[in-house]
């Protein structure tokens, strides 16, 4: 059997280097917007809040940033809480909202179609995080053609 010599990691040690960055730091020209759509599941996976996170990076760039979220996608801007809302049943239970909540702090602007929010979810407008806009069902493509009219960056985000 091999031995293993080297001494366990501890805590404070680093597995990678963090600090080299070999891109520039882009940051938005006067004007310049960005999207990012949600047609996701809620809660399944990582990529709602790394997106939100994303989101959050490109209105600290600069960019006017919008978020958009239909379908499925509408649940992440639902209140939730348990016992009652707000409250966090366990460490990062809140997450997704603190998250969109920081992101309307910050500048940002939240879009939540209110046909997934009614017609497939069963929640109405004031089930929205505060801040969040309610849209038609007609504006979801607008507000994408909107956005590549403008030449935006455009974060697509879509899972089954």
């Amino acid at each position: 059997m091999p031995a293993v010599t080297h001494p366990p990691h501890k805590s404070g040690d680093f597995f990678v280097d963090y600090e080299e960055k070999l891109f520039e730091d882009v940051k938005a020209e006067p004007g310049e917007k960005a999207l990012v759509t949600f047609h996701t599941v809620a809660f399944e996976g990582s990529i709602g809040l790394v997106n939100l996170l994303q989101a959050t990076r490109l209105q600290r760039k600069g960019y006017e940033t919008s978020v958009l979220l239909y379908g499925p996608g509408v649940l992440l801007g639902v209140q939730r809480g348990f016992p009652k809302i707000g409250d966090e049943a366990f460490p990062g239970h809140q997450n997704f909202n603190n998250q969109i909540k920081k992101f309307l702090a910050e500048g940002g602007k939240v879009y939540a179609c209110r046909f997934a929010l009614q017609a497939l979810y069963g929640h109405g407008e004031p089930s929205l995080i505060e801040g969040i806009t309610p849209i038609s069902p007609l504006d979801v493509l607008d507000v994408v053609l909107i956005h590549k009219r403008a030449n935006a960056v455009i974060l697509d985000t879509w899972t089954l």
